[in-house]
C-alpha cells in the first residue's frame, strides 16, 4: 500500500477503523487503539489507526501531530504497550487540543490471523470481535458491518440522496421506480440490520409493497417521505394488507434531522445524517 510519509489514509466507502484494520493485516503494519479516554475527545473507545512500514498512517485518530507521535512511538517497541497521551502523561512536550487525556495500545505486530477473521466477519456482514492483547485494560474491539443505505424513489430528492451518502463513503443502492413494477416488492435481498432502507415517492402508491418487504427484513431504518396526509393514508393501506400496528411503528415518517426541507438537496442531507446517527449509536449498543 503505497502512501507518503506521515499520510493519512482512509478507503473510499469504508469506516475508518475497518480501513486501519485492513491495513494491518501485512507484516510490518503496527495497530494503534484508544483504550482510555480521560475528558472529550472526538473519537470513541476503541479508534484504530495503522501505522506503516514507512510511518504512513491509514485510518483516522486525531490530527497530524498525535499521528506522527504514535509511528514514532511504535518503532521504538517490540512488544504492546499502553501509553499515555495529552493530560496525565510522561511526554511533557505533547499535548492534545482538547485537554484531555488518552491512553493508546501501541501494538507493533498485531495478531495477523485474528485481523483477517474479523475483516472475514465483516464481509460476510456479521459484527466482529478483535481481542486486544495484555496489557490492555480494553479486552475486545467490536466492529460492525459498514452502513448500506437502500433508497427507492424519482426525481431530484433521489439523485441528491446518492449523490450525498455516496460522498459521505456510505454504499448507496438507488433504485428508480422506473426498475420497479407498480403493485410489485422490489424482489432483493432482504436487508441485514445494518441497512437503512428510505423511500422517496412523490406518488405514494408505489409505496406499500416495498415497506411490506422492508418490515419483513432487518433494516435498521425504514422511512418515507411525505407529510401527515400521506402518513396517515399509508398506515391505512398497510393495515389492510394485514400489518399490524406494532410493525408499522417502525416505519419513520416525516424522515430526516430537519424539519420541513424545501429543496430536494436539504431533504437528502437531513435524511443521510439522520440515518448516519442511527448507525452510528450502533456502535455503543451491546
Amino acid at each position: 500500500m503505497p502512501v507518503s510519509d506521515n499520510a493519512a489514509v482512509v478507503a473510499p466507502g469504508s469506516d475508518a477503523d475497518h480501513a486501519a484494520l485492513a491495513a494491518a493485516r501485512e507484516r510490518g503494519v503496527g495497530l494503534c487503539t484508544i483504550v482510555g479516554i480521560e475528558g472529550g475527545f472526538s473519537r470513541r473507545l476503541g479508534a484504530q489507526l495503522a501505522i506503516l512500514p514507512d510511518s504512513g498512517t491509514v485510518g483516522s485518530l486525531a490530527d497530524g501531530c498525535l499521528e506522527n507521535q504514535l509511528a514514532s512511538d511504535l518503532a521504538a517497541i517490540s512488544h504492546p504497550q499502553v501509553v499515555r497521551y495529552g493530560r496525565g502523561s510522561p511526554k511533557i512536550d505533547f499535548r492534545l487540543p482538547c485537554g484531555g487525556g488518552l491512553d493508546i495500545l501501541l501494538d507493533p505486530a498485531p495478531d495477523r490471523a485474528a485481523v483477517r477473521a474479523a475483516l472475514d466477519d465483516l464481509a460476510r456482514r456479521r459484527s466482529a470481535m478483535f481481542a486486544l492483547p495484555d496489557p490492555s485494560p480494553l479486552a475486545h474491539r467490536r466492529f460492525l458491518p459498514s452502513l448500506r443505505l437502500r433508497v427507492f424513489g424519482e426525481g431530484p430528492e433521489l439523485a441528491a440522496v446518492e449523490q450525498i451518502a455516496k460522498a459521505a463513503g456510505i454504499d448507496v443502492e438507488a433504485i428508480s421506480k422506473d426498475a420497479l413494477s407498480l403493485g410489485s416488492a422490489s424482489g432483493l435481498a432482504p436487508a441485514d440490520k445494518w441497512t437503512a432502507i428510505l423511500l422517496l415517492f412523490h406518488d405514494h402508491e408505489w409505496e406499500a409493497p416495498l415497506i411490506e418487504e422492508a418490515l419483513a427484513s432487518d433494516a435498521f431504518y425504514i422511512g418515507a417521505q411525505g407529510g401527515e396526509n400521506a402518513r396517515l393514508a399509508r398506515v391505512a393501506e398497510l393495515m389492510q394488507r394485514g400489518i399490524d400496528e406494532a410493525r408499522i411503528a417502525r416505519v419513520r415518517s416525516p424522515i430526516g434531522a430537519v424539519a420541513n426541507c424545501k429543496s430536494p438537496n436539504t431533504l437528502a442531507l437531513s435524511a443521510v445524517a439522520e440515518i448516519a446517527g442511527l448507525y452510528d449509536a450502533m456502535h455503543d449498543q451491546p
